[in-house]
């Protein structure tokens, strides 16, 4: 009764931790359309700013909702004594940052490439981790799951690599899709984006208008494709989880040795 239990409130966690993940994009996703589909031109103040609500800066409000509500998310899951996963807060510090530097910069780029900047941090620290001789996927994930080192070695393999793909995905689906660039796109002193139009690989970029395919579907795409990827490792997962009894035998041969 009590294994059931424990099962039901960790299913009940981790389906509340999807829904505060996922809420936010949905949100941003409903303003972002909400204001240019409705055709909102608004010139309002906040804080002595004057600032417009219209479909140029639909983006940035649409960032702004997803920063408060990540935010929110996590505050409340501090204060009632839950527990936040640390790629969660790593994700959260990197859309806060970037979201908060395209905001009071008037950049988009900053926004497009915030995805970008995250899936490379998440894979960076799987790999770096591995590289050093522990498995921060194992450490996140251990109390959830009782699986053999190799599964566990497997797993951060496939997620980080995961994490690169979906990266090389955003920079391909926002540099084709989105407007070209006014200014050039640094980051940490690094040329990233150039301005206007250009070819690369035989592919020209920024020469379309379509700013919605990476704002609309593909926010919400990389969900669907998160949870598809995360579906397809269930079976090798369930194929190692290890029982009781195994923990168990486990324990007794290491203290008959």
């Amino acid at each position: 009764m009590t294994d059931k239990s424990s099962d039901l409130d960790t299913a009940a966690n981790k389906a509340n931790q999807i829904w505060g993940e996922l809420l936010p994009v949905i949100a941003f996703v409903a303003v972002y359309n909400l204001i240019r589909l409705l055709g909102i031109d608004i010139e309002t103040s906040i804080g002595g700013v004057n600032m417009a609500i219209n479909s140029d800066t639909a983006l940035y409000w649409a960032t702004g909702v997803l920063i408060v509500l990540t935010v929110g998310f996590i505050a409340r899951r501090l204060m009632t004594g839950g527990r936040v996963p640390l790629f969660t807060l790593l994700s959260a510090g990197i859309v806060g940052s970037f979201g908060i530097i395209g905001i009071v910069l008037q950049d988009k780029g900053f926004i497009y490439a915030k995805p970008t900047i995250q899936q490379l941090i998440l894979a960076a620290f799987i790999f770096g981790s591995l590289a050093f001789g522990t498995n921060i996927w194992k450490v996140m994930f251990k109390t959830v799951f009782d699986l053999p080192d190799h599964a566990w070695t497997q797993l951060a393999i496939r997620w980080g690599g995961y994490f690169v793909f979906m990266a090389a995905a955003n920079e391909f689906v926002w540099r084709y899709f989105v407007p070209p660039l006014e200014e050039p796109l640094y980051i940490a002193g690094l040329l990233w984006a150039p301005a206007g139009e250009y070819d690369f690989l035989g592919i020209t970029f920024g020469a379309r208008n379509f700013e919605d395919a990476w704002a609309t579907w593909w926010k919400l795409g990389t969900w669907v494709i998160t949870l598809a990827f995360g579906a397809a490792n269930v079976p090798y997962t369930m194929k190692h989880l290890r029982d009781g009894d195994d923990n168990d035998a486990k324990g007794e041969s290491e203290a008959s040795a």
